[in-house]
């Protein structure tokens, strides 16, 4: 047995450490983590880029959205104020009660109409502010959503 054994403890062999195999590995390891990290840098860049620009975008459509607003406030409130002072001129120069309840009736009514319209108008306008203030945030939404299926 003792010569078995020794035979035995002669033909094993241990492996032996490369210690130039280990550099080279480790520095495969290193390159392609580096990479690695450049990619996911480059795509982190990126979607704050899109982001950026997708906050800007929609920021410079609200305030264009707004100043809209305000204009065709202010032309509302000047058509009313106008329609409202010929109403009392008008007023002013009736001869009878009836004619005044006339013109008060006409006034109402027109007035009534007017107001209708404007609720449209403003309704329209605040829709449109609305789709086209979220347009952007939106698109960069599923762009980005894409790019993740993509990836």
């Amino acid at each position: 047995m003792n010569q078995a054994s020794a035979h035995t403890a002669e033909t094993i062999e241990f492996p032996t450490f490369d210690a130039a195999k280990t550099t080279d590995q480790f520095r495969v390891f290193a390159e392609h983590s580096a990479e690695q990290s450049k990619q996911a840098y480059a795509k982190f860049k990126s979607g704050a880029e899109t982001a950026q620009k997708a906050i800007e975008s929609t920021f410079e459509t609200a305030r264009e959205a707004s100043t809209e607003l305000s204009l065709k406030s202010l032309a509302a409130a000047r058509a009313n104020a106008e329609a409202g002072f010929a109403h009392l001129e008008a007023l002013f120069g009736a001869r009878t009660f009836s004619e005044v309840i006339e013109l008060q009736t006409s006034f109402v009514r027109k007035a009534a109409e007017q107001a209708a319209v404007q609720a449209k108008e403003f309704q329209s306008l605040t829709s449109k502010a609305a789709t086209d203030v979220s347009k952007p945030i939106k698109d960069a939404f599923e762009s980005s959503l894409s790019e993740l299926k993509l990836a």
